[in-house]
């Protein structure tokens, strides 16, 4: 299969033994992961994992893990997989060295079933299949201009019914593929190893339940960025918000003076809120209220906002306006004749989620993380680029935890949707990266605590 596959060619001498069979290995595990649906879901949030569909995924991990032969493989309650793998002849006093991904997918869109299919990216317009409403579903460098650098190479796609699940499937499958080179050929220099796989990190649970004793990792990262060579250590402030409202139903013919519309107080909020602050017209450090979902009717309403800022000031006056669009609604409420006795018509909740991992990852303790990534990308031929990533990963709650984790690619495309991809060549490649950095830190990379 290697020879249908021949992009691996700038790797350092380290990785110069790899086999053909190291090579596919992680395109069968990408797909077949792909193949085992896992959505989170926030509406069941208060249970972990928040759907069972996540245990099916964990097992799988589990059992594969297991038969590689990694110690104290352990599948939770809750749907954590840890385990752990041994230092190499040598590297045995080096600090244990983490990775961690997540085993849930986006539940924004179709999860399941999932179709993967590896197509040759010929150039153009790329049709993947139909969608579930019959329209064609393809690949086009109009929208994705990264696309003419990947003429000639496979792409694992969906088949235009579901997303793919690369976030995180590939980064669980680049791990386990680690591990499988490593014991195919123990000599390969590495520091023992901790690993962990989490549900629930698409609704902002992650790595929450995650005992870091257990685990007994001194730093480590996160393999949930995007394209090869994406590396983050800079993620958004988050907050999520939930807006209920409590409305007075009559019939409509009667309404006057007396209705009071749950609904339209929510479409009230949200026209307080300023249109250029929504996702879809932001980039870079700039931050956003989305709108995640609204539901309801006259007398019961209901709104999810999720808060996002680089910047800890900007993200403290965000959840600040969101307080008072509702304040400012609820006081237009109470002059109406149809004031519900004094009563609001919204309450809000905000909770924080996380928090810029920057200010862990910065720290000059924390420098070898970087560099060392930046080493293990040079050796196979791959250019690092620093990327402020607008969104958060397991590293941020990990970081304040007291694991710094920065955040390495896991080669996805188009996240969260039907025309989510990976290349294979990136795949694979990514794989030589994790086998470069633990080499890295097995040379006795001398870390200043």
């Amino acid at each position: 299969m290697n020879d249908a596959y021949p992009q691996l060619k700038a790797l350092g001498e380290r990785n110069h033994h790899m086999a053909s069979k190291a090579t596919s290995d992680v395109l069968e595990r990408f797909v077949r992961y792909c193949e085992v649906p896992s959505q989170s879901d926030p509406r069941t949030a208060t249970a972990v994992p928040s759907t069972p569909a996540q245990v099916d995924m964990a097992r799988v991990v589990a059992s594969d893990l297991r038969d590689l032969g990694a110690k104290n493989v352990t599948l939770d309650e809750h749907a954590y997989v840890t385990a752990h793998w041994p230092a190499s002849a040598g590297a045995e006093k080096c600090p244990t060295l983490a990775f961690c991904c997540h085993l849930d997918t986006a539940w924004q869109t179709y999860g399941s079933p999932v179709h993967p299919q590896v197509k040759r990216y010929e150039g153009g317009r790329m049709v993947l299949g139909r969608g579930r409403d019959g329209a064609e579903v393809a690949l086009d460098p109009v929208s994705n201009p990264e696309l003419t650098g990947l003429v000639g190479e496979d792409l694992v796609t969906t088949d235009g019914t579901s997303l793919l699940g690369g976030d995180d499937k590939a980064a669980v499958a680049m791990v386990v593929s680690l591990l499988a080179r490593l014991a195919e050929n123990p000599s390969i220099p590495h520091p023992a190893l901790a690993l962990a796989f989490v549900p629930d990190e698409e609704i902002g649970h992650g790595a929450a339940l995650l005992d870091l004793d257990v685990l007994g990792a001194a730093y480590g990262y996160t393999i949930d960025a995007g394209p090869l060579g994406e590396f983050c250590y800079e993620t958004f402030n988050a907050a999520e918000a939930v807006i209920r409202a409590n409305g007075r139903s009559v019939h409509t013919g009667t309404a006057k003076n007396v209705m009071v519309n749950a609904s339209e107080a929510l479409l009230r909020v949200h026209q307080l809120i300023p249109a250029e602050d929504r996702p879809e017209f932001t980039q870079d450090r700039e931050g956003f209220f989305y709108l995640e979902r609204i539901e309801g009717d006259c007398e019961d309403a209901r709104a999810d906002y999720i808060i996002r800022d680089h910047d800890r000031t900007r993200f403290e006056a965000r959840k600040a306006l969101l307080r008072s669009a509702v304040a400012q609604v609820n006081a237009e409420y109470a002059l109406r004749p149809s004031a519900r006795d004094g009563q609001p018509v919204l309450s809000i909740d905000i909770s924080d989620q996380y928090r810029n991992m920057a200010e862990v990852i910065t720290r000059p303790e924390n420098a070898h993380l970087i560099e060392s990534a930046r080493r293990a990308y040079a050796a196979c031929g791959v250019t690092m680029r620093t990327v402020p990533m607008r969104g958060g990963t397991d590293g941020a709650q990990l970081s304040f935890r007291g694991l710094p984790c920065p955040n390495l690619s896991a080669c996805y495309h188009n996240a969260h949707g039907v025309t989510e991809f990976v290349p294979v060549r990136e795949l694979e490649t990514m794989v030589d990266v994790l086998q470069a950095l633990v080499g890295t830190y097995a040379e006795g990379y001398q870390v200043e605590r």
